[in-house]
Formats: C-alpha cells, sequence, structure tokens
C-alpha cells in the first residue's frame, strides 16, 4: 500500500468517525448538542482537523442525512422484498419507513428537517437521497392508479408518511390510533 492510499484510507476513517459520533450525540442529546468543539474533544482530534473533513455543523449534518438516506433505502428495500402482493408491500413498507423515522429520530431530522445543505428534486440532488425515494417509487409505482403519475404519487405518499411520522413523534396523534392511520391511509390513498 502506497503511502497515498494509507493517508486516504485514514482519512476516509476520521470522517465515518466523526459522522459516526455527530450521530451518536445527537441521538443521545438532540442536534444542538453536536457543536465542532464537542466533536473534536470527543473523536480527540482538533477542531482544526474536523474543518479539514466538514467546513461546519451544516455539511455534517449533511453527511448524517446521506447516510441515513442509504439506510432508510436498504430497509425499505428488504422490507418490501419480504411482502407478497402489492397491499402487504405497501403496508410494509409504510411500516418500515416510520419504523426507521421512529428508530433514529435526530437522523431523519438531519434528513428532512435540518438544513444539511443537500439538495432535493433537483437534478443535483445527491444519488443517497435519489435512491432513498426510488425505494419509496419502486413500491408505491404499481398502486399509483391510472392516469397517475407514480413519482407524483410517491410523492404524495412520502408526504403523508411524513406528515404521520412527525406528529405521532412530536405527540400530536394517539399512539393507539397508529395502525388504523396506516391501513386508511394504504387503503384510500393506493389503489389496490
Amino acid at each position: 500500500m502506497s503511502v497515498q492510499e494509507r493517508k486516504e484510507r485514514e482519512r476516509a476513517g476520521r470522517e465515518r468517525l466523526i459522522v459516526a459520533t455527530a450521530r451518536e450525540l445527537a441521538e443521545q442529546q438532540g442536534w444542538d448538542a453536536v457543536t465542532t468543539r464537542r466533536l473534536a474533544e470527543r473523536i480527540e482530534y482538533s477542531q482544526p482537523v474536523l474543518y479539514s473533513h466538514f467546513r461546519g455543523k451544516r455539511e455534517i449534518i449533511g453527511a448524517v442525512a446521506l447516510e441515513g438516506a442509504a439506510e432508510m433505502a436498504a430497509a425499505l428495500r428488504a422490507a418490501a422484498s419480504a411482502a407478497h402482493g402489492p397491499h402487504a408491500r405497501v403496508i410494509t413498507l409504510a411500516r418500515a419507513y416510520l419504523d426507521f423515522a421512529e428508530r433514529n429520530p435526530a437522523v431523519y431530522d438531519a434528513m428532512f428537517q435540518l438544513d444539511g445543505g443537500l439538495a432535493f428534486a433537483r437534478e443535483d440532488t445527491p444519488e443517497p437521497l435519489k435512491d432513498a425515494f426510488g425505494a419509496l417509487l419502486e413500491s408505491l409505482a404499481e398502486v399509483a392508479g391510472d392516469g397517475v403519475h407514480p413519482a407524483l404519487f410517491t410523492e404524495v405518499f412520502w408526504a403523508a408518511l411524513h406528515g404521520l411520522a412527525t406528529l405521532t413523534r412530536a405527540g400530536r396523534l394517539p399512539p393507539a390510533d397508529a395502525e388504523r392511520r396506516l391501513e386508511l391511509l394504504v387503503d384510500r390513498l393506493a389503489k389496490i
């Protein structure tokens, strides 16, 4: 291995450590607790080293969001592939989405609530974000209904899931009705 390859590997390792530490701190104490000073202390590198990887907290949030999008895409595909038939696939997909949001609140916030400097719904949207949307589209396209553009249907379904995830987490919806809400969403919105 050349010196250059070793340095690149070490740099990638530091970057993964920064992102993992930011994510862990955010999940434990919220995003307000994530500062470059605290991250530098936790990873035992100086702030200039941290800044050599990320220009600031915004880019760190973006990196967490991209990592989360890749994880969400994998979780959605795994859930959908285990289900048989369109109705079961959509219900399972929706549950997987809501479960991901519940299990990873700080990552979910990085993906959809905080400014990570990432472009959505544009040509320059990063690939992990496009892939997460694609994971939804793969299962939802078949239930969009006649004359409905599958991507548009997916956007509306995703917006409904995001609303359920956000309102549930904020304690605005009674938890006892979570399954009934999910069934209603799938039965009324998807043409199954």
